[in-house]
């Protein structure tokens, strides 16, 4: 009966995995089918749950190193960045009124929904801005300072 009860709590906690996306509940649950298979063994109650703490902790201890490791960014590793990452940081030109509301940019060739990072700023269309952050599908961008109203060789 214990066996069934660390199973069931081992798929819990990846069915849970699923929706928290973070890949730490996965090696708990790695830990509870352990600790299933010390209980289908014949183990007492409290090895039962020394196996699941060690292997959890083990399983915890050689993972997120890794884990860490590949989600550095493009930045961080040298390599080309691409996606939402290859966006921030990039200029973009005004299209519509962009306010701490609404808005739209252009970057690289592609419309945007945008607003304001910074909530006090109205920018005008014909701006040049700077793309801070992405979130969802919507850049937050900040006046660019360096050249105003200029349009850079691609975009004219």
């Amino acid at each position: 009966m214990d066996a069934v009860l660390w199973i069931v709590l081992g798929v819990v906690l990846a069915v849970a995995e699923i929706f928290t996306a973070t890949l730490f509940l996965v090696m708990f649950a790695v830990g509870a089918f352990a600790a299933a298979g010390a209980a289908a063994l014949g183990a007492p109650v409290a090895i039962q749950a020394v196996v699941f703490a060690v292997v959890s902790a083990l399983t915890v201890l050689a993972a997120r190193p890794v884990i860490q490791r590949h989600k550095q960014t493009a930045m961080e590793t040298g390599e080309t960045a691409f996606g939402v990452e290859a966006i921030e940081g990039s200029s973009a030109l005004v299209l519509e009124q962009v306010d701490a509301a609404a808005g739209m940019v252009k970057i690289d060739g592609e419309v945007w929904s945008a607003r304001a990072y910074d909530a006090t700023q109205v920018l005008a269309p014909g701006e040049r801005v700077q793309v801070i952050q992405v979130k969802g599908a919507v850049a937050l961008v900040w006046r660019d300072v360096s050249a105003p109203g200029e349009l850079p060789e691609a975009e004219r």
